[in-house]
């Protein structure tokens, strides 16, 4: 078996204001699957599976850096909201970003070992 990458979905209320925002904010190339449906490039990610509540499972998407404080003073600069001040987890270093379509996108500084900050 080869799995040869990620295709994550994230439902928007506005999809169209998202799309705006990773193709024009975050700088994210993108092909047109049809229709207007840009299907974006993301960086190499990493995979961890968590205990889930006893609600029930679910996921999380968070986009990675190097510097944190650096890429949210960059992103306030283009105007980019955050849910949250920048907090410190045993993981990593976190925020959310607002997304115009009302949707929320973690950022994070792992403080931990990653398989992708070991490839570089």
């Amino acid at each position: 078996m080869a799995i040869t990458g990620v295709h994550a979905i994230l439902f928007s209320h506005d999809a169209r204001a998202d799309r705006a925002f990773f193709a024009n904010v975050l700088g994210l190339a993108s092909v047109d699957a049809g229709e207007g449906w840009l299907v974006f490039a993301l960086p190499p990610a990493e995979l961890a599976a968590h205990p889930a509540s006893a609600d029930g499972g679910g996921y999380e998407l968070y986009l990675m850096c190097d510097d944190i404080e650096a890429t949210v003073r960059e992103l306030k600069a283009k105007g980019v909201e955050f849910s949250s001040d920048v907090t410190r987890q045993r993981w990593g270093l976190i925020t959310a970003i607002e997304l115009p379509g009302g949707g929320r996108l973690g950022l994070y500084e792992p403080l931990h070992a990653s398989p992708l900050l070991a490839a570089r």
